[in-house]
């Protein structure tokens, strides 16, 4: 006790009144609780002399307390309890503010008015100027250690087991607190001691301004010894133990790493004191601003200040603390960033990589089907000359598509490598082939949604994932992202193999070689798809093979048709035999119109022949020319079978069709697909056919048509019977094989006695005709477009202009004419529009169109009339007209 302390509690509530404070009475018997019934009005006014009186007046028996906070003149008492000065943490606090700058400070705080309590404790009271005093605060705890657990508390944790006893170590009493004061003594406290003056008193409070009281907290503040838990996003904890040997960059970093080296730009070390080190933020003179090592399981920083990069009062180890510097944040992808930039700075092992499990894929035979929806392998038959044939098809390769960009350029590698089994690219970008419902071949254009599937079911595509717990590289299977398949679509251009066309037999190369293996030729860009199983096929045609063959197809499959003449049987098997030839020459061929007198004549089993061979794109004759040109471009751009066939056209129907002539003339046939924007362009590569009772053409078409009649020529033509075969259709069924190899020997034995061609004139088709010429010849097959004449007659334009000239030249000779003259001369044998006579502007028109034109052996020739301002008209006969027949 020093000489200044009062002896009596009236004595020291008039030295705290005078100093500016407000007193409390405290009841005297150990719990510190003021004695007077609402003491809250207290903490706004200040207690009064009258009230003191009364309180501590001679005989009372009472304890003394002041009121802290702005009732007392903004007064905050900082309190050591008795066991922190027992463990030196007053000792500590000053240590550290003598080397922190704050000494001066310190030591106006210690003697300014030092108080002991009765447990040991000291008492410091400080006048806070510029800021209002905050409440009673708690700066500094520690976890009780179980020898100091009081009964009270260890029942506590009986029932809770997980409950925290702490004590407290420093603390303050602020705005709303109150502390007792000496001379408080006897029973007032429980032990029974007196609170004893050390230093000062109540006049010689010092002032300190809001900053230096701040920097003193803080200080009292970092002896603070609770445990505190890491925030996932400064100082992330795995979960699992990394494999043996293994070391994340982050562990590594802290390991060879001290705080200089990460915080050195933002702190200055002040001095360390056991395994605290102390930092005082740069540009300030004096206070401590953080510390290091201060935690007992892991060295982190703890930063008190909030004029720092960092976040107060959080703990950062120090791969946190340099993720925050270097990435600007503490979030799961600045971790990720960061520890990526440590590994490149050689911190951390070499992560473990766990392989993809590998997808079986054993080495498999296919027949030619997609590989996306294989057929069984066809079993071994007896047949023409041999049994199927197969090809390998490869497993399928692994590719890492972490990278999006990587993956697309990988691939395209394996497009360019051949890697990629059954696909190709046509007009339009990739697509495949497989068969459909029907067994019936179907080129597919890919979209999107396609080619995922495909890479899903022909490349193991998998991304590198790093676990971000065990720090392993793991391959996980992943598909390709839509994007990516979009991108890779919209392409200008594949490393694939270009797809010209399917064919659905063997077929002669334009070298006279024999393409007979299933799936994808390069040579000729062709797929080979079969529609029956393929007889192996000996390597030289024999004259056995050649007659036997013969005898297949001309005695058995053809004989018992009714033929009108020798040229339908003869056109018939030139359309037969034109899928084989198909590769071997160049432009396209006209259509064949399989036509008969009345249903049941033998058409449909015309057709079969085909279907049952190469298969038919078989479609209903469409409504008008717009109608027609969307299905000629749906046969082109989404079947694959060599044949298609408009069926079952009107009775007598004229078939007359602009769409048609640009068709049947046209190599290479282009439109917009449905569904499509932009324009795609297809080889016409198939054979056209049309069927139909009493067929007839008009305008150009009748030159681009070769005819197919049959004529039963007795009333119920299906109910005939005695064929050589039998039922054709069971027939086909069973030996449709066996025919296919019976066609492909005849075109093989012509190919090898030279391909002998004979010329015949037939506008675009010339080539073509003139080898089929040949090629019939070779066979010994009369009739080769020997039905000029017949032809005209199937023609109702031609027919009708023919008569329509001969008789104008025989009535009227060379007489120049008008088109008024020639309605009125010629009534009955002017063309017609319906039934009615065309005007004069109408047939006009119509003969301008058909000027230099010849019908038969006539033309017309237009005259101008100079005189009289108009046209006139006159027929020219020519003499000597050539045939077309066959020319050697």
């Amino acid at each position: 006790m020093t000489d200044s302390q009062p002896t009596d509690l009236r004595a020291a509530a008039r030295e705290l009144y005078d100093a500016g404070l407000c007193v409390l009475p405290i009841k005297a018997d150990g719990s510190k609780a003021p004695s007077v019934r609402s003491w809250t009005q207290y903490k706004l006014n200040r207690s009064t002399p009258d009230e003191h009186d009364a309180w501590f007046g001679s005989g009372q028996t009472a304890g003394i307390a002041v009121v802290y906070g702005a009732v007392s003149g903004n007064i905050e008492m900082i309190e050591f309890e008795g066991i922190a000065v027992r463990e030196g943490l007053l000792d500590e606090v000053t240590e550290i503010m003598e080397a922190s700058g704050l000494a001066e400070v310190w030591g106006q705080v210690l003697t300014g008015w030092a108080t002991q309590s009765p447990s040991g404790g000291r008492h410091f009271r400080v006048r806070v100027d510029g800021v209002d005093v905050p409440g009673n605060t708690k700066l500094a705890s520690r976890l009780a250690r179980e020898d100091e657990y009081t009964d009270e508390e260890k029942q506590r944790l009986r029932e809770k087991p997980s409950a925290r006893i702490v004590r407290v170590l420093i603390e303050t009493r602020g705005q709303g607190g109150y502390g007792l004061v000496e001379p408080s003594g006897g029973t007032v406290h429980s032990s029974g001691a007196s609170y004893v003056r050390l230093e000062g008193g109540p006049a010689t409070i010092p002032t300190l301004d809001a900053e230096k009281w701040q920097a003193i907290r803080d200080v009292c503040r970092m002896l603070d010894a609770m445990p505190r838990e890491d925030r996932a996003k400064t100082a992330p904890r795995p979960k699992r133990e990394l494999p043996e040997g293994a070391v994340r960059p982050g562990d590594d970093f802290e390991a060879r790493t001290d705080w200089s080296q990460i915080i050195g730009a933002e702190f200055d070390p002040i001095f360390t004191r056991g395994s605290t080190t102390y930092w005082r933020r740069k540009g300030k003179n004096q206070g401590i601003s953080a510390t290091t090592g201060h935690a007992a399981d892991r060295d982190r920083l703890y930063v008190f200040t909030t004029s720092t990069q960092f976040e107060s009062e959080t703990p950062y180890d120090k791969f946190a603390a340099y993720t925050h510097l270097t990435q600007g944040g503490t979030k799961t992808e600045h971790f990720k960033a960061a520890a990526a930039a440590l590994r490149r700075e050689g911190y951390g092992s070499e992560p473990t990589r766990r392989r993809l499990a590998p997808v079986p894929a054993p080495q498999h035979f296919a027949d030619g089907s997609s590989a996306l929806d294989p057929d069984p392998v066809p079993d071994l038959q007896d047949g023409f000359e041999g049994g199927p044939q197969l090809r390998a098809v490869s497993a399928r390769p692994e590719l890492d598509i972490t990278n999006e960009a990587d993956g697309i350029d990988g691939v395209l590698a394996l497009m360019g490598e051949g890697r990629l089994p059954d696909l190709y690219k046509r007009s339009g970008g990739p697509c495949w082939v497989f068969r459909d419902d029907n067994d019936d071949p179907v080129v597919q254009q890919l979209g999107t949604d396609n080619l995922r599937a495909y890479l899903a079911d022909h490349v193991s595509s998998y991304v590198v994932k790093r676990n971000a717990v065990t720090e392993e590289l793991e391959e996980q299977r992943e598909l390709f992202m839509p994007k990516s398949c979009s991108t890779i679509l919209g392409r200008k251009d594949w490393p694939l193999p270009i797809l010209r066309g399917v064919v659905t037999s063997p077929v002669i190369r334009r070298d006279g070689t024999l393409l007979d293996s299933l799936g994808y030729d390069r040579a000729t860009g062709l797929y080979l798809e079969p529609r029956v199983p393929l007889r192996r096929l000996a390597p030289q045609v024999t004259r056995e093979s050649l007659e036997r063959a013969k005898a297949i197809v001309l005695d058995q499959v053809l004989k018992d048709f009714p033929w009108v003449a020798a040229s339908d049987r003869a056109h018939f098997l030139g359309a037969l035999l034109t899928p084989i030839l198909r590769p071997y020459f160049h432009g396209p061929t006209p259509m064949f119109v399989l036509t008969a007198t009345a249903a049941g004549t033998g058409k449909s089993l015309l057709k079969d022949i085909f279907r049952y061979c190469y298969g038919i794109a078989d479609t209903a004759w469409p409504e008008n020319d717009t109608e027609l040109r969307k299905s000629i471009t749906t046969q082109l751009y989404g079947t694959g079978q060599p044949v298609v066939v408009l069926d079952n056209l009107p009775n007598g129907y004229v078939i007359k069709s602009p769409v048609l002539s640009a068709l049947l003339t046209s190599e290479v046939w282009g439109d917009r697909v449905l569904g499509a924007t932009s324009k795609v362009s297809m080889p016409n590569d198939r054979v056209w056919i049309v069927t139909g009772n009493s067929l007839r053409t008009g305008g150009d078409n009748g030159r681009r048509v070769l005819w197919v009649r049959l004529d039963a020529d007795c009333p119920d033509p299906d109910q005939r019977d005695n064929f050589t075969i039998g039922d054709l259709r069971p027939w086909l069924r069973s030996n449709a094989s066996t025919l296919v190899a019976a066609l492909v020997t005849l075109v093989r034995a012509w190919v090898a006695a030279g391909a002998p061609t004979i010329r015949v004139r037939k506008g675009d088709y010339s080539e073509w005709a003139s080898m089929m010429a040949g090629l019939l010849g070779f066979l010994g097959v009369d009739g080769w477009m020997a039905d000029r004449d017949e032809a005209r007659d199937q023609d109702d334009e031609l027919q009708e202009w023919s008569l329509f000239l001969e008789m104008w030249r025989e009535t009227y000779g060379e007489e120049p004419l008008t088109t008024g003259a020639l309605i009125k001369g010629l009534p009955n044998h002017v063309p017609r529009k319906g039934d009615e006579l065309p005007s004069a502007n109408q047939l006009g028109i119509w003969l301008k169109g058909r000027r230099g034109r010849y019908f038969g052996t006539h033309k017309v020739v237009m005259v101008v009339d100079s005189h009289r301002k108009q046209n006139l008209w006159r027929v020219e006969q020519h003499t000597d007209r050539g045939t077309g027949g066959h020319e050697s």
